[in-house]
Protein backbone atom coordinates (compact mmCIF):
# COMPACT_ATOMS: atom_id res chain seq x y z
CA UNK A 1 0.00 0.00 0.00
CA UNK A 2 1.27 3.19 -0.98
CA UNK A 3 2.21 5.63 1.97
CA UNK A 4 0.04 8.94 2.31
CA UNK A 5 2.02 11.79 2.15
CA UNK A 6 -0.07 15.85 2.96
CA UNK A 7 0.63 17.87 -0.06
CA UNK A 8 0.99 21.88 0.52
CA UNK A 9 1.37 24.41 -2.27
CA UNK A 10 2.34 27.72 -0.37
CA UNK A 11 2.78 29.77 -3.44
CA UNK A 12 5.36 32.39 -3.45
CA UNK A 13 6.52 32.87 -0.01
CA UNK A 14 9.21 34.59 2.07
CA UNK A 15 12.02 32.36 2.62
CA UNK A 16 12.02 32.90 6.33
CA UNK A 17 8.82 32.08 6.45
CA UNK A 18 9.32 29.17 4.77
CA UNK A 19 12.26 27.43 6.57
CA UNK A 20 9.71 28.86 9.65
CA UNK A 21 7.29 26.74 8.43
CA UNK A 22 9.67 23.81 7.06
CA UNK A 23 11.81 23.78 10.91
CA UNK A 24 7.95 23.34 12.83
CA UNK A 25 6.78 20.15 10.66
CA UNK A 26 10.49 18.78 11.19
CA UNK A 27 10.79 19.02 14.65
CA UNK A 28 6.82 17.69 14.89
CA UNK A 29 7.64 14.61 12.76
CA UNK A 30 11.14 13.93 14.98
CA UNK A 31 9.06 14.40 18.29
CA UNK A 32 6.69 12.09 17.13
CA UNK A 33 9.30 9.22 16.07
CA UNK A 34 10.97 9.97 19.43
CA UNK A 35 7.70 9.38 21.02
CA UNK A 36 7.16 6.32 19.52
CA UNK A 37 10.51 4.91 20.27
CA UNK A 38 10.26 6.19 24.10
CA UNK A 39 7.04 4.23 24.39
CA UNK A 40 7.78 1.08 21.95
CA UNK A 41 4.81 2.06 19.74
CA UNK A 42 5.19 2.01 15.64
CA UNK A 43 2.90 4.69 14.93
CA UNK A 44 2.89 6.40 11.86
CA UNK A 45 4.80 9.26 11.56
CA UNK A 46 3.22 11.99 9.42
CA UNK A 47 5.22 12.52 5.86
CA UNK A 48 4.87 16.48 3.72
CA UNK A 49 5.42 17.27 0.16
CA UNK A 50 5.63 20.99 0.11
CA UNK A 51 6.46 23.12 -3.44
CA UNK A 52 6.77 26.98 -2.97
CA UNK A 53 8.46 29.66 -4.72
CA UNK A 54 10.57 32.46 -2.79
CA UNK A 55 11.05 36.08 -3.79
CA UNK A 56 14.96 36.38 -4.65
CA UNK A 57 17.07 34.52 -2.28
CA UNK A 58 20.70 33.17 -1.77
CA UNK A 59 20.81 30.51 0.49
CA UNK A 60 24.38 28.76 1.59
CA UNK A 61 24.53 25.54 3.08
CA UNK A 62 26.55 24.44 5.86
CA UNK A 63 29.39 23.08 4.59
CA UNK A 64 29.68 26.08 1.71
CA UNK A 65 31.55 28.58 1.05
CA UNK A 66 30.91 32.83 1.43
CA UNK A 67 33.13 34.28 -1.14
CA UNK A 68 30.69 32.27 -4.03
CA UNK A 69 27.69 34.97 -3.03
CA UNK A 70 29.36 37.56 -5.40
CA UNK A 71 28.04 40.51 -3.72
CA UNK A 72 27.93 42.60 -1.01
CA UNK A 73 24.96 43.99 0.95
CA UNK A 74 24.51 47.11 -1.15
CA UNK A 75 24.43 44.84 -4.14
CA UNK A 76 21.81 42.49 -2.66
CA UNK A 77 19.31 45.47 -2.13
CA UNK A 78 19.87 46.65 -5.52
CA UNK A 79 18.83 43.10 -6.90
CA UNK A 80 16.03 43.01 -4.55
CA UNK A 81 17.38 39.76 -3.17
CA UNK A 82 18.32 38.33 0.36
CA UNK A 83 20.65 36.41 1.85
CA UNK A 84 20.81 33.28 4.33
CA UNK A 85 23.01 30.45 5.85
CA UNK A 86 20.96 27.30 6.43
CA UNK A 87 21.19 24.28 7.36
CA UNK A 88 21.25 21.75 4.53
CA UNK A 89 24.06 20.42 2.94
CA UNK A 90 25.21 21.90 -0.74
CA UNK A 91 27.01 25.00 -1.41
CA UNK A 92 25.07 28.13 -2.55
CA UNK A 93 22.57 28.66 -4.57
CA UNK A 94 19.56 31.18 -5.64
CA UNK A 95 15.43 30.88 -5.45
CA UNK A 96 13.07 33.17 -7.33
CA UNK A 97 10.09 33.15 -8.87
CA UNK A 98 9.46 31.11 -11.46
CA UNK A 99 10.96 28.13 -9.61
CA UNK A 100 9.17 24.97 -8.03
CA UNK A 101 11.19 24.61 -4.92
CA UNK A 102 10.28 21.45 -3.68
CA UNK A 103 10.26 21.04 0.32
CA UNK A 104 9.77 16.66 0.88
CA UNK A 105 9.38 16.74 4.81
CA UNK A 106 9.51 12.59 5.09
CA UNK A 107 10.09 9.95 7.22
CA UNK A 108 12.27 8.08 5.64
CA UNK A 109 11.60 5.08 7.60
CA UNK A 110 8.35 4.49 6.00
CA UNK A 111 10.05 4.55 2.91
CA UNK A 112 14.36 3.45 2.35
CA UNK A 113 16.74 4.59 4.53
CA UNK A 114 19.17 5.88 2.06
CA UNK A 115 20.06 9.32 1.45
CA UNK A 116 21.70 8.86 -1.55
CA UNK A 117 19.07 6.98 -2.97
CA UNK A 118 17.05 9.82 -1.55
CA UNK A 119 18.71 12.49 -3.78
CA UNK A 120 18.71 9.69 -7.06
CA UNK A 121 14.76 9.09 -6.69
CA UNK A 122 14.37 13.26 -6.25
CA UNK A 123 16.86 13.50 -9.69
CA UNK A 124 15.03 11.07 -11.34
CA UNK A 125 11.38 12.51 -10.85
CA UNK A 126 13.26 15.85 -12.47
CA UNK A 127 14.84 13.69 -15.82
CA UNK A 128 11.39 12.59 -16.05
CA UNK A 129 9.39 15.56 -15.70
CA UNK A 130 12.03 17.25 -18.54
CA UNK A 131 11.06 14.10 -20.55
CA UNK A 132 7.49 15.26 -20.61
CA UNK A 133 9.18 18.80 -22.33
CA UNK A 134 11.23 16.48 -24.81
CA UNK A 135 14.16 17.41 -22.52
CA UNK A 136 16.77 14.78 -22.09
CA UNK A 137 17.88 15.62 -18.43
CA UNK A 138 20.22 13.09 -16.63
CA UNK A 139 23.14 13.35 -14.00
CA UNK A 140 26.61 14.84 -13.46
CA UNK A 141 29.10 12.31 -12.25
CA UNK A 142 30.18 13.97 -8.56
CA UNK A 143 27.62 16.11 -8.43
CA UNK A 144 23.94 16.19 -7.20
CA UNK A 145 21.04 17.92 -9.46
CA UNK A 146 19.81 17.08 -12.68
CA UNK A 147 21.83 18.14 -15.80
CA UNK A 148 21.59 19.07 -19.55
CA UNK A 149 24.05 17.47 -21.85
CA UNK A 150 26.36 16.33 -18.68
CA UNK A 151 28.67 14.83 -20.89
CA UNK A 152 30.14 17.10 -22.89
CA UNK A 153 31.04 21.06 -23.00
CA UNK A 154 27.82 22.66 -22.77
CA UNK A 155 26.47 21.11 -19.38
CA UNK A 156 24.13 23.21 -17.81
CA UNK A 157 22.01 22.26 -14.60
CA UNK A 158 18.30 22.34 -14.62
CA UNK A 159 17.52 21.49 -10.75
CA UNK A 160 19.74 22.32 -7.79
CA UNK A 161 19.18 19.83 -4.50
CA UNK A 162 20.59 20.18 -1.30
CA UNK A 163 18.75 18.21 1.73
CA UNK A 164 19.47 17.83 5.29
CA UNK A 165 18.01 14.83 7.55
CA UNK A 166 17.93 13.85 11.15
CA UNK A 167 16.73 10.55 12.64
CA UNK A 168 15.63 9.93 8.93
CA UNK A 169 13.36 12.39 8.62
CA UNK A 170 14.37 14.66 5.75
CA UNK A 171 14.24 18.80 5.29
CA UNK A 172 15.10 21.14 2.43
CA UNK A 173 15.10 19.61 -0.95
CA UNK A 174 15.56 20.48 -4.52
CA UNK A 175 14.84 24.38 -6.66
CA UNK A 176 13.60 23.51 -10.42
CA UNK A 177 14.06 26.32 -12.72
CA UNK A 178 10.78 26.66 -14.78
CA UNK A 179 10.71 29.99 -15.78
CA UNK A 180 13.42 31.39 -13.30
CA UNK A 181 14.87 34.71 -13.88
CA UNK A 182 18.52 33.27 -14.99
CA UNK A 183 20.51 36.62 -14.81
CA UNK A 184 20.18 35.78 -10.65
CA UNK A 185 23.08 33.18 -11.15
CA UNK A 186 25.45 35.31 -12.41
CA UNK A 187 25.94 36.85 -8.53
CA UNK A 188 27.28 33.25 -7.59
CA UNK A 189 29.22 30.66 -8.46
CA UNK A 190 26.57 28.14 -8.00
CA UNK A 191 27.12 25.19 -5.87
CA UNK A 192 30.74 26.29 -6.33
CA UNK A 193 31.30 25.35 -9.90
CA UNK A 194 31.92 28.28 -11.94
CA UNK A 195 32.81 26.88 -15.03
CA UNK A 196 29.09 25.00 -15.80
CA UNK A 197 26.27 27.02 -17.29
CA UNK A 198 22.54 26.96 -15.26
CA UNK A 199 19.59 26.50 -17.60
CA UNK A 200 15.34 26.79 -16.81
CA UNK A 201 12.95 24.65 -19.11
CA UNK A 202 12.07 28.03 -20.57
CA UNK A 203 15.63 28.61 -21.94
CA UNK A 204 14.97 25.64 -23.31
CA UNK A 205 12.04 25.24 -24.85
CA UNK A 206 11.92 29.10 -25.93
CA UNK A 207 8.69 29.48 -24.28
CA UNK A 208 7.33 30.23 -20.61
CA UNK A 209 5.32 27.43 -19.52
CA UNK A 210 2.51 26.86 -17.26
CA UNK A 211 3.76 26.49 -13.37
CA UNK A 212 0.55 24.49 -12.40
CA UNK A 213 1.02 22.11 -15.32
CA UNK A 214 4.69 21.33 -14.85
CA UNK A 215 3.68 21.10 -10.76
CA UNK A 216 0.93 18.40 -11.41
CA UNK A 217 3.47 16.76 -13.61
CA UNK A 218 6.56 16.59 -11.06
CA UNK A 219 4.05 15.40 -8.29
CA UNK A 220 2.70 12.26 -10.47
CA UNK A 221 6.50 11.10 -10.52
CA UNK A 222 7.58 11.69 -7.31
CA UNK A 223 4.69 10.05 -6.06
CA UNK A 224 5.30 7.27 -8.57
CA UNK A 225 8.56 6.67 -7.66
CA UNK A 226 8.42 6.98 -3.83
CA UNK A 227 5.09 4.81 -3.85
CA UNK A 228 3.29 7.47 -1.95
CA UNK A 229 -0.38 9.19 -2.21
CA UNK A 230 -0.76 12.44 -2.15
CA UNK A 231 -3.41 13.86 -0.46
Amino acid sequence: MNKQVQFLDWGLVDYQDAWDRQEEIFTRTVAVKNENRINGTTGSTPNHLIFTEHPHVYTLGKSGHEEYLLLDEAGLKEKNATFYKINRGGDITYHGPGQIVGYPILDLDNFFTDIHLYLRTLEEAIIRTCAEYGIEAGRYEGFTGVWIDADNDKARKICAMGVRASRWVTMHGFAFNVNADLSYFANIIPCGIDDKDVTSLERELGRKLDMEEVKSKLKVHIADLFQMELL
